[in-house]
């Protein structure tokens, strides 16, 4: 088995600083990926769009000699100018100073996986850098198979867990009655065919807490 190269982790959003240096589309998909935090865009240019979700633009040309001027207390930095030498600069100055950063032209310390949202889940896929064409393709193939029963299904786990936590007192059971439920035929086809309290009633049941 290959070892991993990388850790999976999602952030909290918030005030944390998010530093991006450039303003086209590649920056754009960085800025998506990180709405919700304080985001920081420095360019000459800049897209509309960033500036919706920025809380500060610098529009300038960005000067090397002034990146460290512009990422002073950022959490993260994202190098996604279309200028490879500037990528650079950025990227080795912060891995100097122990900022993490993303580069559009790659040898960051943080990569940015493909996402994909539902109401109250999320899905991230990477290659950990080995190839990044591959994470878009897993994304869509997940798409078609994520039916909105998941969503009903995780509606009735959160909707059990007091119950669940009150009625079975040892983690290890709890977790094992829930994996249960989630393979649970019967408890998926009466969520599927729009029973979602016969559902309840017959995932409580498995446990002994109906």
């Amino acid at each position: 088995m290959t070892e991993p190269l990388m850790a999976p982790v999602f952030l909290s959003t918030g005030e944390r600083l998010i530093v991006v240096f450039g303003g086209g589309r590649v920056a754009l998909r960085k800025c998506l990926h990180f709405k919700g935090f304080r985001i920081k865009a420095v360019a000459a240019d800049i897209l509309p769009e960033i500036e919706d979700l920025a809380s500060e633009t610098v529009r300038e040309r960005v000067d090397t000699t002034r990146i460290g001027e512009h990422i002073s207390g950022a959490f993260l930095v994202i190098a996604a100018t279309d200028s490879r030498e500037l990528n650079d600069a950025v990227r080795d100055l912060c891995l100097s100073e122990g900022v993490p950063v993303n580069s559009a032209h790659g040898g960051g310390d943080i990569l940015i996986p493909s996402v994909l949202r539902r109401g109250k889940y999320a899905v991230a896929v990477s290659t950990e850098g080995r190839a990044p064409a591959f994470p878009p393709y897993v994304i869509r193939a997940i798409d078609g198979m994520l039916d909105g029963g998941y969503d009903l299904m995780l509606d009735l786990i959160m909707d059990i867990r007091p119950a669940v936590m009150e009625g079975i007192p040892s983690q290890p059971d709890r977790a094992a009655f829930l994996a249960s439920v989630l393979d649970d035929p019967e408890v998926w086809g009466l969520l599927r065919e729009g029973h979602p309290d016969a559902a309840r009633d017959a995932a409580l049941r498995k446990g002994g807490l109906r």
